[in-house]
């Protein structure tokens, strides 16, 4: 396998501080939350954050979806150190430092923009069995800036050495001009430019800009739940899973010389991608429903995964093994962690 150098896969989203702690049923009933879900916090949920915090059984881990999958990626490549470089707006606070150095622990080389008047991000988790729960509360994350950080020429710069660029549709909500910036540079000069549709709150009140973006993407990712809402949006007129990969792959795209392909993914079941003309199913690894420990972060593992097999010039289904191969180490623990080395051949 050829060594990826350093920079060559490019991320930018929400950096957010994870604070994880199983709940029950209660407490997502006083919030208005729903088992398995995800959210951007509201007035309502101020107190959230307050409780949760107090909770016996309470964890904090460097998060945000898309930070989550390039150290995912870093992880599984292990050397060299900096492959993966990540952009993303902390506050000048504690919080703020957890996140940079959770970052260089996880040899990701990562540039935050860092302000003032907003503190670090956060997300809170709550845990309720095999479920999870989450409430963003943007903050900080909320405030990235196209021309006070992506644009200045030394941060330009790591832009243009990536080769495969990631982008969690989590970040149209913030700096969709970021974004096109970036596809429209990676299809310019022919390289792989990836999102996802993240939620399916991005697929119905950030349509317009993630229809601006899509004719960039090269990959699509999304869970059957996100791709079910994509379809509802524009109108496809079908639940059969396949089927929307399959028109999804077909919308309109800037780059014909490269076929977009779509990966959903479906918890437990199949994987379903869009190989050429056909759409295939691809089996998750068994595992026993006891030894899943926390599901959060599954979804951003698989594309951790799926881009570290990628940015080393593996084909889709090696791709998509290296994914189902994290996620399975990934829901073994809580949130988005992993041990010393991984074991994948």
């Amino acid at each position: 396998m050829p060594t990826p150098s350093e920079n060559t896969l490019f991320g930018m989203g929400n950096p957010l501080l994870d604070i994880s702690a199983v709940v029950d049923k209660d407490f997502l009933d006083k919030f208005g939350l729903k088992p398995n879900d995800q959210i951007l916090a509201e007035d309502k949920h101020k107190d959230l954050f307050v409780e949760i915090v107090k909770r016996s059984n309470v964890e904090y881990h460097a998060g945000g979806s898309t930070q989550n999958s390039v150290k995912i990626a870093q992880w599984m490549i292990q050397k060299p150190h900096k492959v993966a470089t990540f952009f993303g707006c902390v506050g000048k606070d504690q919080f703020g430092k957890i996140l940079k150095k959770k970052a260089e622990e996880a040899h990701v080389d990562a540039h935050y923009y860092e302000q003032n008047e907003e503190p670090t991000g956060t997300c809170a988790a709550c845990i309720t069995g095999d479920n999870r729960s989450l409430v963003a509360n943007l903050a900080a994350a909320n405030c990235y800036k196209k021309e006070k950080h992506l644009d200045l020429d030394s941060n330009w710069e790591l832009v243009e050495k990536a080769k495969v660029y990631y982008i969690a549709g989590f970040f149209l909500t913030v700096s969709p001009e970021s974004i096109l910036k970036v596809a429209k540079h990676a299809s310019d000069k022919n390289k792989i430019f990836c999102m996802n549709l993240s939620a399916p709150f991005i697929s119905q009140f950030f349509k317009e800009p993630l229809m601006k973006i899509m004719p960039y993407v090269d990959i699509l990712f999304g869970n059957e739940t996100e791709a079910a809402t994509f379809a509802k949006e524009q109108g496809f007129e079908t639940d059969d899973i396949a089927e929307i990969a399959k028109m999804t792959q077909n919308l309109p795209k800037e780059n014909k010389s490269r076929q977009r392909v779509v990966v959903f993914t479906q918890g437990k079941d199949d994987t379903v991608a869009t190989v050429g003309e056909r759409v295939t199913m691809f089996p998750v690894l068994d595992i026993d429903q006891n030894d899943i420990v926390d599901t959060n972060g599954a979804g951003d593992a698989f594309v951790g995964g799926f881009l570290s097999a990628l940015v080393q010039d593996q084909g889709l289904e090696e791709c998509i093994r290296a994914g189902h191969y994290a996620a399975n180490v990934i829901i073994r623990r809580v949130g988005c962690t992993f041990p010393d080395q991984p074991d994948f051949h």
